[in-house]
């Protein structure tokens, strides 16, 4: 035992990881470029913040009275730069235009609708920006000064990434229609532009009407002669060109073995872009949570993997267009997320969230783990033991099995605020890529299809009993929580499986999946047809799948938090719930916080969640 350590109970640990410095927590949303320096949004509570770096100076904060919020699904796309001048969406309803020399904020839209991904053209004259507005989607127009919103395509169901040409004469831009999701098929579509005020005066499908797959993040070369794409036809993704001219397409990097993007739930990602010289072109390539920064040539096709270490999650990559600079996010489980810049040699770090500045012994060091599964195969994960630099347990620590969102999402290596504070504690964590997860191929992201909330389930559980089996932890003492579909996870586990788990805690979980399929907002509304089946046609599995019609079967304590403004998973779910637990006598706690939706941003909020959480783990888990 280290000199400085002292043996304390599992699951007691003093740490300085407290409920408020989790409450102050600031995340960093996106970073681009500016005329004279750097500028990024970071989320501080309810408040999305723009940030600007200049060349020379300091840096400051740019709103006060306003807040920069994607408005379309579940948001990102909020900001844009040109010349002087930001372009923002404002609370996710209208776009404002901020001028960095007079700090003057004036509207560009009407508040109307939802707005995401505002792009300026080239002569920094029009914005094309994502709009929806109840059922109603399309590409729309308006001048960068404000004016009449133009339609310029509406005939798919979503939109999603458009992208100027140099010349300003093209648009491209990623569609799709029901019921189809983002990371199921998409079509990539090429529109010629006329007129004084813009019109698409043609288009054409370029990738995705031959050929069924997910093609994303257009951007053309800067000398105007390619339109650079990401293709996932097959198990991993291609890197493609598209000659403007010749109307002819190459795949210039084959990514075997990787992923150079991942599930668009939000507007605005981006992992690939050009160099200025129009040879070059930098993507993120990920495999199983691990990020790399790659430079591809693209006449040879060679691939140079440029040094990040030690991050080992990468995103939102921007690139100056004269120097060919880089900024990015970038993480790792011990580093907080922080804007770094390239200048071609070496990173400088630009900016970090000053509340996460802490040494990198509070923080624990994940390993990769695989089970096998009952029927065959196998899943994957990262496990995190108890860490902390002033305390040691004895015997095997009480265990915390966190399943993501999505269900197509993944627990990636970057930095887990939500781990750390339990793992500081003397909790061994859990996270948990089930089947369905991205970053493991497409066949694995796809085995989820038709059997969500069983194979997923399977998973969760086969990866606690494996860790307890092989005498990492205390198997008698173990607890599952996750959050959105990761609750709906949580609530089956304990249906299905009642006392492999003391403990549950559910994040705005899904447990109606009938109510779910009547009442969730538009970008999901027939995600559940590929993940179950159909519906209506369907509703009687619908019901025998939903944690709401077999909570009966449930013995273990269950604590549920959940947002009252909550449009994805409503809270009437949450409380139908709770009112079956308190009929059955099972041990509940329950937290309806005012003003949250579907993630939780207020301070007072965020510090309430952890304190309730790690009393009713004290209660459940550790001295039940």
């Amino acid at each position: 035992m280290s000199p400085s350590k002292r043996i304390q109970a599992f699951g007691l640990w003093s740490s300085s990881i407290s409920p408020k410095r989790m409450a102050q927590r600031a995340r960093l949303e996106d970073v681009q470029f500016s005329a004279d320096g750097v500028v990024w949004l970071e989320s501080r509570g309810k408040q999305g913040q723009l940030v600007h770096q200049p060349s020379t100076g300091a840096r400051r904060d740019l709103l006060f009275e306003h807040s920069a919020r994607g408005g379309v699904g579940y948001g990102g796309g909020e900001f844009t730069t040109g010349g002087r001048s930001l372009f923002f969406v404002q609370h996710g309803r209208q776009i404002m235009r901020y001028d960095l020399e007079t700090r003057v904020v004036r509207p560009v839209t009407p508040a109307w609708g939802a707005f995401s991904a505002p792009t300026l053209s080239p002569d920094g004259q029009w914005l094309v920006f994502v709009h929806e507005d109840g059922d109603r989607a399309a590409l729309g127009l308006v001048e960068a000064d404000g004016g009449w919103l133009i339609r310029l395509d509406h005939s798919a169901d979503f939109y999603m990434q458009p992208a100027w040409s140099p010349d300003g004469r093209h648009l491209a831009w990623v569609e799709w229609d029901n019921p189809n999701m983002p990371w199921d098929a998409t079509r990539l579509v090429l529109a010629q532009l006329s007129g004084d005020v813009p019109q698409v005066s043609g288009k054409r499908t370029v990738a995705g009407e031959d050929v069924q797959g997910v093609f994303s993040q257009p951007c053309f070369s800067p000398d105007g002669r390619w339109l650079a794409f990401l293709a996932g036809t097959g198990e991993w993704d291609d890197l493609v060109l598209f000659d403007l001219t010749s109307g002819e397409r190459r795949v210039v990097y084959p990514a075997q073995g990787y992923h150079l993007s991942t599930p668009a739930w939000v507007q605005g990602q981006r992992t690939l872009g050009w160099l200025p010289d129009s040879r070059r072109l930098l993507v993120i390539r990920n495999r199983a949570g691990l990020a790399e920064l790659c430079q591809v040539e693209i006449e040879s096709g060679k691939v140079q993997t440029l040094p990040v270490t030690p991050f080992t999650w990468l995103r939102q990559l921007s690139i100056h267009p004269s120097s060919g600079e880089v900024v990015l996010l970038a993480s790792s489980p011990r580093l907080a997320e922080r804007v770094l810049r390239w200048d071609g040699a070496r990173w400088h770090e630009v900016a970090c969230t000053d509340a996460w500045l802490l040494p990198e012994e509070w923080f624990s060091q994940p390993q990769a783990v695989e089970w096998p599964l009952p029927g065959g195969g196998e899943a994957f994960g990262w496990f995190y033991p108890p860490q902390n630099p002033h305390a040691e347990g004895e015997g095997l620590p009480p265990l915390i099995v966190h399943v993501h969102g999505g269900p197509t999402s993944a627990a990636v290596l970057d930095f887990p605020r939500e781990a750390a504070y339990f793992t500081s504690r003397g909790y061994a964590w859990l996270e948990v890529n089930h089947r369905g997860s991205s970053g493991y191929g497409r066949t694995y992201q796809q085995a989820l299809n038709g059997s969500w909330g069983e194979a997923d389930v399977l998973d969760t559980v086969s990866g606690a009993r494996y860790l307890a089996q092989n005498g990492w932890v205390d198997g008698e003492r173990m607890a599952v929580m996750g959050g959105s579909a990761g609750g709906f996870n949580v609530l089956n586990c304990l249906v299905r499986y009642p006392g492999v788990f003391k403990a549950g805690v559910a994040l705005y979980p899904v447990s109606d999946l009938v109510a779910l399929a009547r009442e969730t907002h538009r970008f999901e509304r027939y995600y559940t047809d590929r993940l179950i089946a159909p519906f209506p046609q369907g509703a009687a599995l619908y019901r025998r799948r939903s944690p709401l019609y077999q909570a009966e079967q449930i013995r273990d304590a269950l604590a549920i938090f959940q947002g009252a403004e909550d449009k994805a998973v409503p809270p009437s779910q949450s409380e139908a719930m709770i009112n079956r637990l308190r009929e059955l006598g099972v041990p509940y706690l329950f937290r309806l916080y005012p003003g949250e939706g579907h993630g939780f941003r207020a301070p007072e909020t965020i510090e309430d969640f952890y304190q309730q959480t790690e009393r009713f783990l004290q209660d459940y888990v550790l001295f039940g």
